[in-house]
C-alpha cells in the first residue's frame, strides 16, 4: 500500500516550460535499470538540466535553487510527451513529488503518473499561468490539492479550478492502492461472481 491521497497543500518548483518530453525527465541511459529504485530515479529526474556535461550542478536550474521547494511540480503544457516510458514517472515520484499540475499531459504519461501514485492535474492555461505569476511573485505560496473535491486551489489569489479524474483512480489514489492491492482487496467479490457464473 501507498501514502494515501487526500488534501495536499505545498509549495510548488516551476517548470514553466512546454513540451517537456520524457527523455528529458529521464535521459534514456537511464532506463537501463530494471527494477524501480525511486531514489536512483529521483536523483536523476532531469537530469541533464541539473548537471552540466561535466557533472558539475547546473545552479540555474529550478530543481538547484532552494528558494523553491514542495510536493508540487507546476509545469507547462504538453508535460510528458515523446516515448512511452514509465521511468518517467517513476523518477517524478522518487523525487518526491505527489502532483504534477499543467494545462496538458500526454495521455501514456498522464496514466503512468497515476500507476505510480502521482497525480496530473490538468488545469486551464489561464489558471496555470496565473500560478507561475504567484510562485514567481511568492515563492512561499502554496497550493491546495483536493482530491476528494477534485479542486486545484491557488491560495495566493483564492482561486480554484475543478480537475477530472478517472473514478477507478481516484479510488486507488485515495485508498493507497494499486491495481494488484484492488484485486486483492475485492479477490471475495470476484470468487463470488466466479462461483454464481458456473
Amino acid at each position: 500500500m501507498k501514502q494515501k491521497f487526500d488534501i495536499i497543500t505545498s509549495t510548488c518548483v516551476p517548470l514553466p516550460l512546454e513540451n517537456v518530453d520524457t527523455d528529458q525527465i529521464i535521459p534514456a541511459r537511464f532506463l537501463k535499470a530494471t527494477t524501480r529504485e525511486e531514489k536512483f530515479f529521483g536523483d536523476n529526474l532531469f537530469r541533464d538540466w541539473r548537471y552540466h556535461p561535466d557533472g558539475s550542478l547546473n545552479e540555474d536550474f529550478v530543481l538547484n535553487n532552494p528558494t523553491y521547494g514542495g510536493e508540487i511540480l507546476v509545469a507547462g503544457k504538453n508535460f510528458g510527451s515523446g516515448s512511452s516510458r514509465e521511468h518517467a514517472a517513476w523518477a517524478i515520484a522518487g523525487y518526491g513529488f505527489r502532483v504534477v499540475v499543467s494545462s496538458f499531459f500526454a495521455d501514456i504519461h498522464k496514466n503512468n503518473e497515476l500507476n505510480n501514485f502521482v497525480l496530473p492535474v490538468v488545469v486551464s492555461e489561464g489558471f496555470l499561468k496565473e500560478l507561475f505569476d504567484s510562485i514567481d511573485a511568492n515563492p512561499q505560496m502554496q497550493v491546495e490539492v483536493n482530491l476528494p473535491a477534485q479542486t486545484i486551489t491557488n491560495q495566493a489569489t483564492g482561486k480554484s479550478e475543478h480537475f477530472e479524474i478517472n473514478a477507478y483512480k481516484k479510488h486507488c489514489l485515495m485508498n493507497g492502492l494499486d491495481d494488484i492491492d484492488f484485486l486483492v482487496a475485492n479477490k471475495d467479490k470476484i470468487e463470488a461472481w466466479e462461483n454464481a457464473s458456473r
